[in-house]
Formats: C-alpha cells, structure tokens, sequence
C-alpha cells in the first residue's frame, strides 16, 4: 500500500500527494521519502511491510539524496515477486544470493556507464535536468564553481 501511494510521483511526469495530517493543514508533495514517513498502518503486517520500505526510502535519500521513490517501486517488485516465487516453492535462500548476484551484477554495469561530471557546462546540464529548470541549473553550475567543485 505505501508503495501504491508513492509511486504516482515517479519520474518528470509524477503527480502530487496530498497528505492528511492528524493536525494542521495538509502537505502537498511528490517526495518519496515524505510520503512514505507519513504512511501508517493498522494490520500489523502491513505495518511490518510498510516500516521496511519506509527504511529502503530513508536509507535512499541519506545515501543518494534522490531516487526514493524508485526505490520504493523496486522494493514493491522485489517483495511480490519473491512472495510469489516462495509460494510456488522456490528455496528463499537461494533466492536471496540470486538478488545479491543481481545487485552486484547491476552495481557494476552502472559504475561501467557512469561519467564524472566536471566542466560548469556539464554541472549546468545535469542541474538543469535535475530540476527541469536551465536557470536554476545555471545558478547551481556558479555555485559549484565558486565552492570549488
């Protein structure tokens, strides 16, 4: 369910959540990470299922500072995919070390394509794409250049 709720904001075309406080006004927002910090429960193990992907959400924005909501969403398959391979009597151990061999296996093919980004223009582009706003991606470019980086 807090999957569900959060997945509608992904990507440049991902739609606003409003969230219902017990108190004060609502918040609209597309952050992952808030929506999920704001999901509660009542079935205990939806509870259970929900704390894990709220954990997967902060330790996502503490590490990359983005991509909540994707990992979110890949939580989600994880989870369904691996519930139903168990069901239909797959081992869960074995399945484990083959998402680990997956882990390490995409791990490597991105640090393969990954490009350091380290002109202004390229720090502008990038930026610029980010906040889907050249002005604001200009600004943050002269920022980075004058910090030094």
């Amino acid at each position: 369910q807090l999957a569900d709720a959060v997945k509608v904001t992904l990507g440049p075309k991902g739609r606003n959540v409003v969230l219902e406080k017990k108190w004060g006004a609502p918040t609209i927002t597309n952050d992952g990470v808030s929506i999920a910090k704001e999901i509660e429960l009542e079935d205990p193990y939806e509870k259970i299922g929900a704390e894990l992907v709220k954990e997967v959400a902060k330790k996502t924005d503490d590490v990359a500072g983005d991509g909540t909501t994707t990992a979110t969403v890949l939580a989600q398959a994880l989870v369904r995919e691996g519930l139903r391979n168990v069901a239909a009597g797959a081992n869960p151990m074995a399945l484990k070390r083959g998402i680990e061999k997956a882990v390490e296996a995409v791990s490597a093919a991105l640090l393969e394509q990954a490009k350091d980004v380290e002109t202004k223009e390229q720090i502008a582009s990038t930026a610029s794409i980010s906040a889907a706003d050249t002005e604001i991606g200009a600004k943050i470019a002269e920022a980075m250049d004058k910090v030094g980086k």
